[in-house]
């Protein structure tokens, strides 16, 4: 395994992260229990989870991952080998608090909740999972129109910050991240608590693949500069990138299948871009889904490739991504097909 430092925090984390969010639906709690059981063995010590999960999300399952990871804590005695992250639910799930804004309060609630659920003391990251004003991110990029009081958000942004500071100090959460956010707002947050010498950001996690390559090139150029790397969420696009959702494909017990919300990353564009991956891929002998992590843990900007499985078969060709390395000839291929298909939802 291979790692990298999380910003400024002292820590380093594996470049493959785990990703829990099929725990608790999709998959059981034994099977959550394997897998992190396979990953620290093969030197993965970066789990990611929030609240939120299991997914799709309902007010029955909220929590469920977050518990199971808590079950394998208490039972396993492996709480130091993990630097664990979590996320608060941002505004608009009814059924989590209200649907109420990230506001001190609500951090305040939304950590003891998951320090409860988790079975321990403290988490080592702590994200905010999408902000207050709204964002381009979930399928929203064509209909982004910002409108929102920026005086009042970056006042929010102060005063969250110093509830973060309260929440370290008590040794409840060690560091800080934010997710789904902008250039925009990881500037903001970045700027404010470096001018009111208040807890610094870590991590930004937003969704990242050779589909979903939003991040580039301004908040990459904010990674690199600030020591706040990306944390790339949905690497393989859902799975899409596997091929196993080609022409309106539903295999039976797959991500896709289960979850019945409208699917915006589904599309001709879509399927074609897949389509020339995988072709790409093997002309040059390589599992597409190989390729594709492979090609975000080659990124400069990327602290943390967050890979999610729901078979321990996937689970194992995904972490072996991590040995491969990619030829200039590939990266051009992957380049040309970019430029063809530069933002297929």
């Amino acid at each position: 395994m291979q790692y990298r430092p999380l910003g400024r925090t002292g820590l380093n984390v594996s470049v493959i992260g785990l990703g829990t969010m099929t725990w608790g639906f999709q998959n059981t709690q034994a099977e959550g229990f394997e897998q992190m059981d396979y990953a620290l063995e093969r030197g993965i010590n970066f789990f990611d989870t929030a609240e939120m999960y299991s997914i799709p999300p309902t007010a029955e399952r909220f929590g469920n991952t977050e518990e199971i990871i808590g079950n394998w804590f208490a039972k396993r005695g492996k709480r130091e080998q993990v630097i664990l992250a979590s996320k608060m639910t941002g505004p608009s799930l009814e059924w989590v608090r209200g649907g109420s804004a990230i506001t001190p309060d609500t951090v305040v609630q939304a950590v003891e909740g998951s320090l409860k659920r988790l079975q321990t003391d403290y988490i080592d990251l702590y994200q905010l999972h999408w902000p207050n004003r709204g964002s381009y991110h979930f399928g929203k990029v064509w209909q982004f129109a910002p409108n929102f009081d920026a005086q009042a958000e970056k006042a929010n942004f102060l005063a969250v910050l110093q509830c973060f500071e309260q929440l370290i100090n008590d040794g409840k959460i060690r560091h800080i991240g934010l997710s789904n956010e902008t250039a925009w707002g990881l500037q903001q947050w970045l700027s404010i608590g470096e001018r009111e010498a208040l807890p610094r950001i870590a991590s930004i996690q937003n969704e990242y693949s050779l589909l979903c390559r939003h991040f580039e090139p301004d908040l990459a150029e904010i990674a690199v500069a600030e020591d706040c790397g990306l944390l790339a969420w949905s690497p393989l696009c859902r799975g899409m990138l596997s091929g196993k959702y080609l022409n309106g494909a539903k295999p039976k017990g797959a991500r896709l299948t289960l979850d019945t919300r409208h699917d915006f990353r589904s599309n001709a564009n879509t399927d074609a871009a897949i389509q020339a991956y995988i072709n790409l891929a093997q002309a040059h002998g390589l599992d597409v889904t190989q390729m594709a992590l492979a090609f975000v843990n080659s990124r400069p900007f990327v602290t943390s490739n967050l890979i999610g499985a729901t078979s321990m078969q996937q689970l194992r060709s995904n972490i072996d991504s991590i040995d491969l390395e990619l030829t200039e000839d590939v990266l051009t291929g992957i380049e040309t097909i970019r430029r063809q298909y530069p933002m297929v939802f």
